[in-house]
């Protein structure tokens, strides 16, 4: 698909690599044959930023911001779909003010809030009473039932976010707070949107897979690629398959992790972490050159 490169020169590009389905390679060649009518989606945390113990220390990939640049250009739209609030990603990720970069859209809170770098302001509704009703609960629910030690709340705006990977028995403590989360969660009018051991509280009625069809459908794309890595991207994984079925091609792309396989089991193809969808995006780029 893509063309070998001399391995001695530090500047040289992967080659561009093959999808391993007929699905995924039908999306890459639509993506290669008609750049501008391609919209290049990603999920955030996972797939353009490494995991990190603390997620307010999550930063893009040195490289993921100048991949993203030269790629926008060439292509219809990109976009960052993540669960993060939008302003936070913006920040986190170092999106604003790049040059190449100027039609960036960040999709926040699994779509509910916007940011585009036109106007560098983010839109977002009223937020859900269910959120600060959860908030006020939280602490002495998860004191009520001995949450295991380690497990702390992250605040998320319109969303909160229970994180168990600095317990002593991560998924242990995931397993353990699921159902309690949920029923908490469902008493105010929320659901739980279960991660890479993170458990988040958030309103229902939009997550990745329709806020990635809206924004396909916005843009009259003719080809997707979307790249994530956690349980939370799998209804926009589901949103690609819906879009290929009514006729535009897409491919998924699967930022490896052994914490979650139901991605890498469902991907068109599967790159090395957030180092590795760098390397695919800028392989892209020059492919498109």
């Amino acid at each position: 698909m893509g063309s070998h490169t001399d391995s001695t020169d530090p500047h040289a590009t992967d080659p561009l690599p093959t999808p391993t389905t007929p699905a995924g390679r039908d999306g890459l060649d639509a993506i290669l044959a008609h750049p501008a009518h391609a919209v290049i989606a990603l999920d955030f945390d996972g797939t353009l930023a490494p995991i990190v113990a603390d997620p307010e220390q999550a930063r893009a990939h040195p490289d993921a911001v100048s991949a993203l640049a030269a790629l926008a250009p060439k292509v219809a739209a990109v976009a960052v779909v993540t669960g993060r609030p939008a302003g936070v990603a913006v920040r986190h990720g170092g999106f604003a003010g790049v040059p190449g970069l100027e039609h960036l859209v960040v999709l926040g809170h699994y779509g509910a809030e916007r940011w585009d770098a036109v106007t560098g302001t983010v839109n977002a509704p009223a937020p859900h009473p269910g959120v600060a009703a959860a908030r006020a609960e939280l602490p002495g629910f998860l004191d009520r039932i001995d949450a295991w030690q380690g497990t702390w709340i992250e605040e998320k705006g319109r969303a909160l976010a229970v994180h168990t990977r600095r317990a002593s028995d991560p998924q242990a403590a995931f397993e353990a707070l699921r159902a309690p989360l949920t029923e908490l969660a469902a008493r105010h009018g929320l659901i739980v949107e279960p991660g890479r051991m993170v458990l988040e509280l958030r309103p229902p009625g939009m997550d990745k897979g329709v806020a990635l069809i809206e924004y396909a459908r916005e843009i009259s794309a003719e080809s997707v690629l979307y790249g994530g890595d956690d349980l939370g991207d799998l209804p926009a994984f589901a949103a690609v398959d819906k879009l290929r079925s009514d006729g535009t091609p897409g491919l998924l792309v699967c930022s490896g992790s052994d914490e979650v396989t139901e991605l890498r089991e469902r991907a068109d193809l599967v790159v090395d972490g957030p180092a590795g969808v760098v390397r695919l995006l800028k392989a892209l780029a020059a492919q498109l050159d």
